[in-house]
């Protein structure tokens, strides 16, 4: 088995493709050692010393690191998403390859502008997403409201230090070009 990796505009994260799916819909992230109980994937990986994150994607794996080394990182998650993967272990303890969390459930705005707000996940889903999910990342909406439109940053994108950039020159632009009503983009 041949694990590609990336390197992501975090530094403080790395993409890994184990070259087969990993999660069939949506993102999973992992934030604690608590969270990760629900897959032996992100556990395993927690057990390797340094690691803060795991977020998974259609098909990759991003790891966060805190201040340790990846020269000393990089060959434990090599081989801890190697033997996941020859082990057969399911992605999940209870065995599910998609992800559980309504991206809508939290969301924010007021009625009366459910077509703008439609007009900004589309933007969101068909040109934001899939630029970040190269990185590593993920980015959802989280709602609108007096023209200022509310991301979630999810995977490499979370804590990255041109996250602050890619926002307000880049999404925000972007926003704002197609959709008159956005005054602003901000992280949630």
């Amino acid at each position: 088995m041949f694990i590609q990796t990336e390197a992501t505009p975090n530094p403080a994260t790395l993409k890994f493709i184990p070259g087969r799916t990993v999660l069939d819909n949506g993102t999973m992230e992992f934030t604690s050692r608590e969270a990760a109980s629900r897959s032996p994937l992100a556990e395993k990986l927690f057990d390797v010393p340094g690691v803060t994150g795991v977020f998974y994607g259609n098909d990759f794996v991003t790891v966060t690191k805190d201040d340790s080394d990846w020269q000393h990182l990089k060959p434990a998650i090599l081989g801890a998403i190697m033997e996941h993967y020859m082990s057969g272990a399911p992605l999940m303890a209870d065995g599910s390859v998609t992800s559980d969390v309504d991206e809508t459930a939290d969301e924010f705005f007021d009625e009366q502008d459910a077509e703008t707000v439609e007009a900004i996940k589309d933007l969101i889903e068909t040109r934001v997403r899939p630029a970040v999910a190269n990185d590593g990342g993920d980015i959802t909406f989280r709602g609108f409201k007096d023209g200022i439109v509310y991301l979630n940053m999810k995977g490499s994108c979370a804590g990255c230090p041109s996250s602050t950039a890619t926002l307000q020159h880049g999404i925000q632009n972007l926003l704002k070009h197609f959709v008159p009503d956005v005054v602003e983009v901000r992280p949630m």
